[in-house]
Formats: structure tokens, C-alpha cells, sequence
């Protein structure tokens, strides 16, 4: 038995979704090998080498997967595909655009945003915006995973030493082309990898409110910032900061949730935070039944006064 995880990668290093995911392969039992499809990736491949229980990597090498493209690396993953029993994505935009082109070609049915293995055909995967788990049996030969990677602790990034195997490249499917990216860079923490995150709600009013009042107390922390999907509708922040079921799934260590009533979706995406702090002045909100610490106060007056305070 033994596991493949598609890498997710910049050409030049693994992402940390890919230290996640490999936790999960792990449990699973057996091999596991990481597949590096990319243009001028070597670097990547090494470092995927490090990674702590990795066994073989898979270099996959050419300009067709240069951008990732999601029909050309289906078929990398495709063309190994018949030597694994599991095939593992991080259930990131990158995941969730592949594996399901995968899990097609196969004839298997996907298995979904798991957060546990029970064993090799058996996981765990949240339903109903999490409040219900299910647990999902698969008799496929292949089973095509989307892994949640909050639900898994990261690998270790070295103290690997697998061998590195090049293979040929996917030709170019000619069914789509890469046309550019617009990048939004941060100086901030990534969302998804933060240890704290600070999050506003629709409570702030405004775009010039929600920096004013909330980036101070994030550059304070050194936190991430976050929003909930009504801060995020009503343009109070960009879409990237979104945290919630139809946003980003973020577990920190810290989660600081301000003027955020708490709707299940949002839930769903920052319930599994280690530690939550939530500041609202309605005692109703729901998310004060979620939260570790909770300050009934109106948040213009608390947040300042924290700030100062730290």
C-alpha cells in the first residue's frame, strides 16, 4: 500500500499545506511518496525530499506545468496513478481544482475535506458546516482524497532524506493557457499558516474603520488579518481575508473574532482554533458559545483600550 501526495509548490518550495497533507498520507499507512509537478522546480523536489516520512519524490519537470494548470496536472497525477491506493490533495483552491478531474478519470468517488483517518478505508470529514461529522467508507481500488489541513498536524521539513525520481511531463492539454496572476502581497502572516489572527465583523462599518481599529491590534500580536463574510459583502475587506465555510479554514492558535456575531458559516471555517477570544456587545451572539474568553463590550472602546494594553 502506498500513498501519493500532490505537492502544492512555487517552483522554488513546498507549501505548508503539502507538510499537512503528508500527515495524513501517513496515517493512512505504508509508503508515501510526493509528487513535484512544476517548471525549473528542483528546488522544490529537494525540499519535498526532507520532508519527514516521505519516502520517494516524484519530479515531474516542464513548461506544460509551469502554472499549474489544472487539466495538465491531472494527467501527471494520472499517468502514475495505477502504482498508488491513494491519491492526496490538500483540499486548498489548487485540491479541490484537481482531484476531482482525477477522481473522474478513475471512475472512484472522491473522498472530501477528511480531518481524520480511521484506517486505510475509512475518514472523518465534517458535514453541515461542520456540525455533524460523518465517517466514509471506500471499497474503490484508488481512493482520491482532499485533505482539510487543519485537521492534521505538519509534517516536519527535514529530517527526510527520500530519493528523488525524474519522470517525463504531461504534454500540454490545449485545453486551457495561463493568461497572468495578480498577486496580493502581505506582509502580513498567510491566513491559513497564521498562529494568531485578528477578525473583524460587519459591526466596523466601514474599510477605514475596520484598519483603523483592527490593524493596530494585529500588528500588535503580529497577527494575520481575517473577516467575516458579511465584513467581506460589504467591502470592508478583500476577499482573501474571508474566514468562514465559503472563505478560508484557519485553526491558530490564537483566534481574536471582534464585532462577529458568529453565523455557522464563519464557524465552521475558525471553530477549531486552539484558543478564541471573542469581543461583541450583543450577550446573544452565538459566537460567544464557541468562544474560550469573551468580553461583552462595545469593540471601538475595547479594541483601543487592548492595544494599549499590550
Amino acid at each position: 500500500m502506498t500513498s501519493l501526495v500532490i505537492a502544492e509548490h512555487d517552483n522554488a518550495s513546498i507549501k505548508a499545506s503539502t507538510l499537512n497533507t503528508v500527515t495524513a498520507a501517513l496515517a493512512v499507512g505504508g509508503d508515501v511518496h510526493v509528487l513535484v509537478a512544476g517548471h525549473n522546480a528542483a528546488a522544490a523536489a529537494a525540499a519535498a525530499a526532507q520532508i519527514a516520512g516521505v519516502t520517494q519524490v516524484i519530479h515531474a519537470d516542464g513548461a506544460s506545468l509551469a502554472e499549474g494548470l489544472a487539466e495538465n496536472l491531472a494527467a501527471q497525477v494520472l499517468a502514475a496513478a495505477s502504482a498508488y491506493s491513494h491519491i492526496l490533495f490538500p483540499a486548498t483552491a489548487s485540491g479541490k481544482n484537481v482531484a476531482p478531474r482525477v477522481a473522474a478519470k478513475l471512475d472512484v468517488a472522491q473522498i472530501s475535506d477528511i480531518t481524520k483517518v480511521d484506517s486505510a478505508d475509512t475518514f472523518e470529514r465534517p458535514i453541515y458546516a461542520g456540525n455533524a461529522i460523518a465517517t466514509v467508507q471506500s471499497t474503490d481500488a484508488v481512493k482520491v482524497i482532499t485533505v482539510r489541513t487543519t485537521g492534521f498536524d505538519a509534517a516536519a521539513a527535514t529530517g527526510g532524506s527520500a530519493a528523488v525520481q525524474t519522470v517525463a511531463a504531461a504534454s500540454d492539454s490545449g485545453k486551457s493557457h495561463f493568461v497572468g496572476r495578480e498577486v496580493t502581497k502581505n506582509d502580513r502572516p498567510e491566513l491559513t499558516a497564521a498562529k494568531i489572527i485578528v477578525s473583524g465583523g460587519r459591526a466596523l462599518g466601514s474599510a477605514e474603520k475596520f484598519n483603523e481599529v483592527m490593524m493596530p491590534l494585529a500588528d500588535k500580536l503580529g497577527a494575520a488579518l481575517g473577516a467575516s463574510r458579511a465584513a467581506v459583502d460589504a467591502g470592508d475587506a478583500p476577499n482573501d481575508w474571508q474566514v468562514g465555510q465559503t472563505g478560508k479554514i484557519v485553526a491558530p492558535q490564537l483566534y481574536v473574532a471582534c464585532g462577529i456575531s458568529g453565523a455557522i458559516q464563519h464557524l465552521a471555517g475558525m471553530k477549531d482554533s486552539k484558543v478564541i477570544v471573542a469581543i461583541n456587545k450583543d450577550p446573544e451572539a452565538p459566537i460567544f458559545s464557541v468562544a474560550d474568553f469573551g468580553l461583552e463590550a462595545d469593540l471601538f472602546v475595547a479594541v483601543p483600550e487592548l492595544v494599549a494594553a499590550l
